[in-house]
């Protein structure tokens, strides 16, 4: 499954595109960070930076597009930059009838730390180990779009063990995770 990861921002968007095997494993196929500057007129920055999802989406042809959703900050204009920018990433995505995950940033560092209140830093480092990365995505951004894309595909479905049986100790906490669910 091909996921394109959106860590909206309205001076720095992240973008991350990633396969995801069956087993889970994933590998980076692109990453970057789109930017505008702050001084720049509104609808030009919303401009920049949809002109640069559409462009990507048309290059990477996703299966899924997967977004991290807006939440409650002190910060009123902040978090209205990101709901502009959350809302120019879903039209694009809904333009071409792709399946859309809204994933909370308390999921996306579960999901690939283990830990919902995980730091930056530590999301950065696994992204990194998860994708067998030399070196570390930067800035942050980056490295948020590329974990709430591999969040996406692994809520997808139940973890296949890859050839073998062996299972990463995040696919095996997955697992038992998913079988907790299913008992209750």
């Amino acid at each position: 499954m091909r996921v394109l990861g959106v860590d909206p921002g309205l001076t720095r968007c992240g973008v991350g595109v990633v396969d995801v095997a069956p087993d889970r494993t994933a590998r980076l196929v692109h990453v970057e960070v789109l930017r505008t500057p702050a001084d720049q007129a509104l609808e030009l920055r919303l401009l920049h930076i949809g002109s640069g999802l559409r462009a990507l989406l048309d290059e990477h042809r996703p299966d899924a597009f997967a977004i991290e959703r807006v939440f409650a900050q002190q910060n009123v204009r902040s978090v209205m930059g990101v709901a502009q920018i959350s809302g120019v990433a879903l039209h694009l995505a809904a333009e071409r009838g792709l399946p859309i995950g809204l994933h909370t940033p308390s999921e996306v560092k579960a999901a690939v730390t283990g830990y919902g209140n995980a730091d930056k830093r530590q999301v950065t480092t696994m992204v990194t180990r998860l994708l067998g990365l030399e070196v570390a995505p930067k800035p942050a951004d980056a490295a948020d779009a590329i974990a709430i894309a591999v969040c996406h595909a692994w809520r997808q479905g139940p973890a296949t063990p890859a050839a073998g049986g062996a299972v990463t100790p995040a696919q095996r906490a997955w697992l038992e995770a998913e079988a907790s669910a299913r008992r209750r």
